[in-house]
């Protein structure tokens, strides 16, 4: 696959690169070891100058670096400038909290001290895709980092801008040659790099087969992976919610990065008293939507990132449709240049139909209604996938069962999901495994070693504190 950017939103190609040869793969992946064997011994108050100074980075060049992901991606460029604060922020969060995070834990035993100690494991690669082309990458690449790991980025082939620039922001801030480095990749020569003996892990966020391949590969050499894969995630509205603002949210949580996003609601499961209600104000909202230029500051939709994106959505659409689903809006794609799809709202939907089982990764949502929480959480259930749920109630006894029977990584009552570095992020099925964020992101990548001394613990530097 060509690595190139082709704007979405006029489908102007405005920039093309070569892949690396094997050697100059061979040459990165030989700079990141030798970087890692004296990197890992760095003292944590070295790698938080060079983190903080990255945010910075990100700070003071969040419009040049916003304008690059829209252009690359189509996301509008007030949710690309939001999403380069965000990358800094994550970068502010593990330079402040590292350390503490990866402080030796006691382990009470028969010991006479015993404790868990976290070691990095080296180079980790990176499969990444294009819908949040900064902070997908930061929010492995902070945390990795801090724990003394270095790593090596394949980045999906339609962003390679946004690729170079996160090595160079690296580069700046003052972290050591080959710490953090961009492979300009195709798919077919992952699998290459993670037989590598000198890579020890792999993260990737991507679909399914992706992620099953990449599993499949690390999981013969023994390697450790963390997958974030697809999902269908429910936005379920009880009858005791606030309804307005459930409407608001619905609508804002399904547009999101042009509804190209893992965590968007995109299967709204609502009481049968509220439906009727809520679905005249969605179908308001999602009618109202600006779709057009991203950069313009007032636009609320983008293009696609993708035409092959715009193809499978529009498919999904039209075979949903021709099974018996209902359209209330939208349901095109708009004429002109760019990969534009109007904001769609489809209900009445048929179990064959690709609107029930399928992830639609686009601004299309579907409405089923419940008589009560119990179907409701059966239907959100209902599912392959299993990221985040969002979950509208006043009623206590709904939230407890919602919280407790929901089958996700991710349960968000009154609010819709979004990824905060404090927060473990992550699901279960065929949402992936493992976590990114938090204490349990910053330790997925490394060696979890068991201390036991027996005798005298002797009086050097407490290994607990």
């Amino acid at each position: 696959m060509a690595i190139r950017t082709l704007n979405p939103a006029t489908e102007e190609l405005l920039r093309s690169f070569e892949p690396f040869t094997e050697q100059q793969v061979d040459s990165c992946i030989e700079r990141a070891q030798k970087a890692f064997l004296s990197y890992r011994h760095t003292p944590f108050s070295c790698r938080t100058t060079w983190m903080l100074r990255a945010a910075e980075i990100l700070e003071g060049a969040k419009q040049a670096l916003g304008r690059t992901m829209t252009i690359e991606m189509g996301k509008t460029l007030r949710s690309a400038v939001q999403e380069v604060e965000k990358c800094a922020l994550t970068c502010r969060f593990y330079a402040e909290h590292a350390e503490a995070l990866l402080r030796d834990e006691p382990a009470p035993s028969g010991a006479t001290k015993s404790f868990i100690r976290y070691q990095p494991l080296g180079i980790v690669l990176a499969v990444m895709p294009w819908n949040f082309p900064l902070w997908q990458v930061f929010r492995f690449a902070a945390p990795g980092l801090m724990a003394g790991n270095v790593g090596l980025l394949k980045h999906a082939s339609n962003v390679p801008q946004c690729a170079l620039a996160i090595e160079e922001i690296f580069r700046r801030a003052g972290f050591p040659e080959g710490t953090f480095q961009t492979l300009l990749i195709g798919s077919a020569a992952v699998e290459r790099v993670i037989a590598d003996p000198r890579v020890k892990a792999v993260t990737l966020t991507g679909s399914v087969p992706a992620g099953s391949k990449v599993a499949e590969s690390a999981g013969k050499l023994i390697k450790k992976t963390v997958l974030e894969l697809g999902g269908s995630d429910p936005f379920i509205v009880m009858s005791s919610a606030n309804l307005e603002q459930a409407a608001l949210t619905a609508v804002q949580a399904r547009i999101i990065n042009n509804g190209q996003s893992c965590i968007a609601a995109k299967r709204f499961i609502v009481a049968e008293r509220i439906a009727d209600n809520l679905e005249r104000l969605v179908v308001k909202r999602m009618s109202g939507l600006r779709v057009g230029d991203p950069l313009k500051e007032d636009t609320d939709v983008g293009p696609l990132a993708t035409e092959d994106g715009l193809r499978e959505i529009e498919d999904q659409v039209q075979c949903s449709i021709s099974k018996g689903a209902t359209l209330l809006c939208g349901g095109r794609r708009l004429d002109g240049p760019g990969f534009f799809y109007a904001p769609t709202l489809l209900t009445n939907i048929p179990k064959d139909a690709p609107a029930y089982y399928d992830e639609l990764f686009g601004p299309v949502a579907s409405i089923f209604r419940v008589r009560n929480v119990q179907e409701a959480i059966a239907m959100a259930n209902d599912s392959a996938f299993g990221l985040g749920a969002s979950a509208w109630t006043e009623d206590a006894e709904e939230r407890e069962m919602l919280i407790d029977q929901i089958e996700s990584g991710m349960v968000f009552i009154n609010g819709m999901v979004v990824s905060d570095p404090r927060l473990p992020f992550g699901g279960v099925k065929q949402s992936g495994y493992g976590r990114e964020l938090s204490v349990l992101g910053i330790r997925e990548f490394t060696n979890v070693k068991t201390v036991a001394i027996y005798g005298n613990a002797g009086e050097n530097r407490s290994q607990t504190e």
